[in-house]
Formats: structure tokens, C-alpha cells, sequence
């Protein structure tokens, strides 16, 4: 695989992940680990690491990346 895909693949997966962040958020979902309540701001903090990394990822894989 070239680093091309494997950016584009990575941007996939880290969009993925973005998403499920923003759609808890916006839906205002509760989630429990081992009976402890997650805080809201896990998820702003899970949307936007993966956000930045996925607009990295795919900004790498553009017309200027290495083939």
C-alpha cells in the first residue's frame, strides 16, 4: 500500500470516529464505562483530535505528497 492510500484510509477511519463524537454531542447521548458517566467534554476533545488528524491525513495525501 502506498502512502497515498494509507493517508486517505487513515483520514477515513479518523473522519469515522469524528462523526460518532459530533453525533453524541449533537444527540446528547449518555455513555457509561464500568458505571462511571462520561463527561460531554470527552467527546469535544474525541471530535477534535480526530478532526485535525483526519484533515492532516488528507491534506498528505494530495497533489503534493510524496508517491
Amino acid at each position: 500500500m502506498g502512502i497515498r492510500k494509507y493517508c486517505v484510509v487513515s483520514g477515513v477511519l479518523f473522519s469515522f470516529v469524528a462523526v460518532a463524537h459530533l453525533l453524541r454531542i449533537a444527540g446528547g447521548l449518555s455513555v457509561s464505562v464500568g458505571g462511571y458517566d462520561v463527561p460531554m467534554g470527552v467527546s469535544w476533545a474525541g471530535l477534535m483530535v480526530p478532526a485535525v488528524l483526519a484533515v492532516w491525513a488528507f491534506r498528505s495525501a494530495g497533489p503534493g505528497a510524496a508517491p
